[in-house]
């Protein structure tokens, strides 16, 4: 039996409410990732979302659990983006995992015992994943695993990173898999944590590996398989940024509302002005909009339209996320550059997750491709006289 939605969500909202919204400047001053906040998102069931029962997990359906990031995304999008990418390597670890690695690790996942993250990007290689340097050779039943990758969340902190590895010189992705790396496998280290203003509580960094070896039993996905395994997973990743740019949306709108209802203005508020209410209506109109978005794509994951879903939410909603953050901080005027309301941090964060797993341009790209299937199966009109002659 799967655990309730509701009960999961009102989880989230909880957790928001009591470990994020009062201690995230903490965490962004203190430059720690906040193990005891996750912990206790382990404890709350908050970490083991699509994973079964069976591994304890809450066994949701991705439509159902990626909600959960909304409720996250209220409180810090860059904390509510590194629960979704651990329980997207949960889910990973639970549904193709060998069984022996699922013995060892996926109830340690799904309870926040140990912490997991994706690792794709590489140095000189981000949208275009099928060219990548990282090479992977079976050797005496081992994986001897040697490249470097960029943009590792959680770098340094998680346990054990799927990585997405070539196991040969041939161009294409037919020979990509992904295997799982603990942190404490020799030859795998990491650089130095990237400068990032209004998220550094987040570790990222690049993450190098020199002769690593892993055993066969770590591998998630096998050779011919890692492309496509990887490419469901930053769908997954971009549905969940959706969710949780609607949790930034909630709040930079409710703090503008908080903030316009009670500014003194022209013998009244400003919220009583209509050049306000239009404003924060735009900012409102997105916000429902977005919701629909992500869940419709959130629902279509794992179906052929699930990319194509995906990238319409990962295209519309953190584009709504920026305008809703600096729209916010306009209606404040001069009060929305204090820190006290946090705005700047979300007009950041809104950035960051506008940029992540998948640039606005390139969902452009996935969505002009599937207009261009689209063309094929409709019927020629005639072109005027004279036009392609």
């Amino acid at each position: 039996m799967t655990s309730s939605i509701d009960a999961v969500l009102e989880a989230a909202r909880a957790h928001c409410a009591a470990e994020i919204v009062p201690n995230v400047d903490g965490w962004n001053k203190a430059g720690v990732w906040p193990r005891g906040a996750s912990d206790k998102a382990g404890a709350a069931g908050l970490l083991g979302l699509y994973a079964p029962e069976v591994f304890g997990g809450q066994g949701l359906s991705l439509g159902d659990g990626i909600q959960v990031f909304e409720q996250l995304g209220k409180g810090d999008g860059a904390y509510a983006f590194a629960l979704s990418m651990h329980n997207i390597c949960t889910f990973a670890t639970c549904g193709y995992g060998t069984d022996a690695f699922k013995e060892k690790w996926a109830r340690a996942l799904t309870s926040g015992r140990k912490l997991a993250n994706f690792a794709l990007t590489e140095p000189q290689s981000g949208s275009d994943a099928a060219n990548m340097y990282t090479r992977a050779v079976v050797k005496d039943g081992k994986w001897v695993i040697n490249g470097a990758k960029a943009w590792v969340s959680l770098a340094g902190e998680a346990d054990v990173y799927l990585t997405v590895v070539k196991t040969s010189g041939a161009p294409g992705h037919k020979d990509m898999a992904m295997i799982a790396i603990p942190k404490d496998t020799p030859g795998l280290s990491f650089g130095p944590l990237y400068d990032t203003p209004s998220y550094k509580f987040l570790p990222l960094a690049e993450m190098y590996l020199d002769n690593v070896e892993v055993p066969e039993e770590n591998i998630i996905l096998p050779i011919g398989q890692g492309l496509q395994g990887a490419l469901m997973a930053i769908d997954i990743a971009r549905t969940s940024i959706a969710s949780g740019c609607c949790g930034l949306i909630e709040t930079a709108l409710d703090t503008a509302l908080s903030y316009a209802k009670n500014r003194k203005m022209f013998q009244g508020v400003n919220l009583d002005l209509d050049g306000i209410q239009w404003m924060l209506g735009d900012v409102a109109t997105d916000l429902e909009a977005s919701r629909l978005l992500y869940k419709a794509a959130a629902k279509a994951l794992g179906t052929p339209e699930g990319p194509v879903m995906a990238a319409h939410a990962k295209k519309f909603v953190p584009d709504a996320a920026v305008r809703a953050a600096n729209t916010c901080t306009q209606v404040m005027g001069g009060s929305g550059l204090l820190a006290q309301y946090g705005m700047d941090r979300l007009s950041r964060l809104s950035q960051m997750l506008r940029i992540v797993d998948g640039t606005t341009e390139i969902s452009r790209v996935v969505i002009g491709r599937a207009l261009q299937k689209r063309a094929e199966g409709l019927p020629d009109l005639p072109m005027p006289k004279g036009y392609g002659e």
